[in-house]
């Protein structure tokens, strides 16, 4: 029975509501990619993939339209799988379960996979409607957006021909994106030696949840909680002062994700443990207050838990410690060319114990080329005055914007045309694919737009459902607006 079968515009939720019940892990599309290839088959559409899993879909043009420019309609397949603690999902089997709530769609106790489930679910509804005007269309279906830009990275030369690209990758109804940031992620590694608890220790738990998470670079600006930090400081001080030791360490997940939860196992000499717990409300209380204003569901809570066959050497819980609280964590700089947008970010995304290793990940975004590097380096330089050994990625561009794009100026068109009023045009602190499409093909023109979603990258994402419509109205204008060739 659908869930969504009576929101319009009808087609478009139809084909998401399919999506949901396709696990799309990154880097594990296998499934939504069999998926999208049956999908093409089925409808007699030329349908191709790539080396790395990339899928394109063609659509011829519409009576009348056959001189119009071919536009690509691009979006990413696979989904962030983030779910509450007390959610039990095994993301690579298991569907979504999506559920309206008011003006809303939600996902019951799970990130709900908008981003960018609708993307793909309106190019999927323009395939196969054939009452629409469009020239020649390309549909763009990317594998592992999300962990490492994957199939932007690796797609070549000649695998699309269109020169028009429309990314369905945003998530602000009535804004029209043509720049982003380009990022880079840092990977601390702390080799540990196991050592046995000592007998008169006792062990317990902090648990820190109910933050609200989200995207690291469209909400890094917010001033949300990090999980990780809060749990540290808690270490930090124990650590200090009454000469805990760490057993476990677990906190946040994706790189992308501002991390919303995380707990820490540690023991304590007995004697010590009233004192510790005198101390461990005093800081609880000052966190909370800190924080209640942008985290008002905030939990951080302690309890006796069961004693743990060991902990790790107390030179690198020391270093562990010391290196996550010096760690940057939030918005670096400002942009000074444009008002209120953030320049270059980092985030403490994730702190993972694993096979006699500490694990800390971070991912770094920046707007200009030299900044990115500049924070990437301090993230580098406070991990590796620790002793750990330190890692990053090769990065990906950022997309510089181009205030005379021909596709721009008709989207701006349209959207006064349709509603008004007047779209909103700007940058976008969080990484697209585009920057990497254009090192391949340097002569596209593109802009980025969506509906409304919130939260994404956390279980509390949403998509609003009249945004949806707006949204899609926009992008059939946009696409009966096309110059000819």
């Amino acid at each position: 029975m659908s869930i969504l079968g009576n929101l319009e515009p009808k087609n478009v939720w139809k084909y998401f509501e399919d999506i949901t019940k396709v696990p799309r892990p990154s880097k594990k599309e296998e499934k939504i990619i069999e998926f999208l290839l049956k999908f093409g088959k089925d409808n007699n559409l030329e349908t191709k993939r790539d080396q790395i899993g990339n899928v394109l879909i063609k659509k011829p043009a519409t009576a009348g339209m056959e001189n119009v420019k071919s536009v690509i309609l691009q979006s990413h397949m696979d989904m962030v799988c983030e779910a509450n603690r007390d959610t039990k999902i095994d993301f690579e089997n298991d569907r979504i379960t999506p559920y309206i709530d008011g003006e809303w769609v939600k996902a019951k106790g799970t990130t709900l996979g908008a981003d960018d489930g609708i993307g793909v679910a309106a190019s999927m509804a323009i395939l196969t409607d054939n009452t629409l005007k469009h020239g020649p269309i390309e549909c763009l279906f990317t594998v592992d957006e999300e962990t490492g830009l994957t199939g932007a990275f690796e797609i070549q030369p000649g695998f699309f021909e269109s020169k028009i690209l429309l990314n369905l990758d945003s998530e602000d109804e009535g804004e029209i994106f043509i720049g982003c940031a380009g990022g880079i992620d840092t990977i601390a590694t702390f080799n540990y030696k196991s050592e046995p608890v000592p007998q008169n220790h006792k062990a317990y738990k902090i648990t820190v949840n109910g933050l609200k998470g989200g995207h690291s670079g469209d909400e890094i600006q917010k001033g949300l909680g990090n999980s990780n930090k809060m749990t540290n400081r808690f270490l930090h001080l124990f650590t200090e002062k009454y000469d805990i030791r760490l057993s476990n360490f677990d906190g946040g997940n994706m790189r992308n994700a501002i991390p919303r939860e995380a707990e820490m196992i540690f023991t304590i000499d007995a004697t010590k443990a009233n004192d510790m717990m005198t101390d461990f409300k005093s800081l609880q209380k000052n966190i909370i207050n800190e924080i209640k204003i942008n985290e008002p569901n905030i939990n951080i809570i302690i309890e006796e838990a069961k004693t743990p066959e060991t902990i790790i050497d107390k030179i690198t819980q020391k270093n562990l410690t010391l290196s996550i609280y010096a760690c940057p964590h939030g918005v670096h700089a400002w942009s000074p060319a444009i008002e209120g947008f953030v320049e270059t970010s980092t985030n403490l995304a994730s702190v993972k114990f694993k096979n006699d290793k500490i694990i800390v990940v971070t991912s770094q975004r920046s707007s200009v080329d030299s900044g990115k590097t500049d924070i990437n380096l301090m993230v580098r330089s406070v991990f590796k005055l620790a002793g750990a050994s330190v890692e990053s990625g090769d990065g990906y561009p950022g997309w510089a914007p181009n205030p005379n794009s021909e596709i721009l100026t008709i989207a701006e068109k349209s959207y006064e045309k349709l509603f008004g009023k007047k779209a909103i045009v700007r940058a976008i602190h969080a990484g697209l694919e585009c920057g990497l499409f254009l090192e391949k093909y340097p002569d596209l023109d593109m802009i980025s737009f969506g509906p409304t979603l919130r939260a994404v990258h956390s279980p509390d994402e949403k998509i609003e459902i009249k945004t949806v419509e707006m949204w899609w109205k926009h992008l059939l204008d946009v696409l009966e607006n096309v110059p000819k060739k």
